[in-house]
């Protein structure tokens, strides 16, 4: 549990980290016109985007991306903000890097604190969203370094890693567009509906978060279909791979089918002709090899070697 309060002016901003029952308890005290359904969705980590609207405040929940370095994958971080006349709240579980960072700043920063907490809540909320977007680009361009690595390892010898590499990434652009996809429609909303509580002049500013967004959702696109084609080709070259190996085993296995048969022959308890000719061994283990070398010039000349 931390709960954090920060006031300036007539704007009051309350972080909430690894929310409980008790900060739970606590806000209820202290915004009593909060919905009792909102502050329950508050103790649940599954809640989808999504904004409900109220006379004098604005519930709001979002979902940004974080890496998660143990599984190789984006996990989804959710925040949930109380945006109202003067007040600002938001809740998290203390993962999302811009928004510390910011509420730090803002405690240590004058400047910065008047700059966003100076002009009203709806700046602040702004300022929140836009800080969490914008971490968004980085960890896109992190996908997009990992992807020319796989392509640059495409053609050396350790095919199992490059699609092992393949798989993951795969599966994290996925998670990365399941996150960044609903938060476009929440933006759009801020953007192209009128409340009393938010400045009009941020329109414009949510209308540039939106294109942030959708910029993003451009790039996870033009990624998937990039680690599709390394996918296939992948697959081509293993299949290619598998295929040399099995015609090398293939001319070694027909090779061996003539010498296998005169050594079976020679081998049983019967007479044979040369049985009692004293260079018999030799003069077979020479017909062999020369069964032997003649096949494997016939392979040569066919290009099947």
């Amino acid at each position: 549990m931390a709960t954090s309060t920060l006031t300036h002016g007539r704007v009051t901003w309350t972080n909430i980290t690894a929310v409980n029952e008790q900060d739970v308890k606590l806000l209820r005290a202290q915004h009593p016109n909060f919905h009792p359904l909102d502050l329950e969705d508050l103790l649940s980590r599954i809640e989808r985007p999504k904004i409900d609207e109220y006379d004098d405040y604005l519930f709001v929940v979002m979902q940004f991306p974080v890496w998660d370095a143990a599984s190789r994958v984006s996990r989804a971080a959710e925040v949930d903000l109380f945006i109202g006349e003067g007040f600002l709240v938001t809740v998290h579980e203390g993962v999302l890097k811009p928004l510390n960072m910011l509420f730090a700043q803002c405690q240590n920063d004058p400047d910065l604190r008047q700059k966003l907490m100076g002009r009203g809540a709806s700046r602040l909320f702004y300022a929140v969203i836009d800080s969490l977007v914008d971490y968004i680009l980085p960890i896109l361009y992190k996908v997009d370094a990992n992807i020319r690595a796989v392509e640059e390892n495409l053609f050396t010898e350790n095919l199992r890693q490059v699609i092992e590499d393949i798989t993951l990434l795969r599966r994290d652009i996925i998670a990365l567009r399941r996150i960044i996809r609903p938060q476009i429609a929440i933006v759009a909303n801020l953007e192209k509906v009128d409340r009393a509580f938010i400045h009009e002049e941020l329109d414009v500013y949510f209308g540039d978060i939106v294109d942030h967004l959708q910029k993003a959702s451009d790039l996870l696109a033009d990624h998937d279909e990039v680690i599709t084609v390394l996918a296939d080709s992948a697959d081509t070259l293993a299949s290619h791979r598998i295929n040399e190996v099995i015609r090398i085993l293939t001319v070694i296995s027909v090779i061996m089918l003539p010498l296998t048969l005169i050594s079976s022959v020679y081998g049983m308890n019967v007479d044979l002709p040369h049985d009692e000719n004293p260079y018999a061994f030799i003069e077979i283990i020479l017909l062999m090899g020369f069964i032997m070398v003649a096949m494997l010039t016939f392979f040569k000349r066919k290009k099947w070697l």
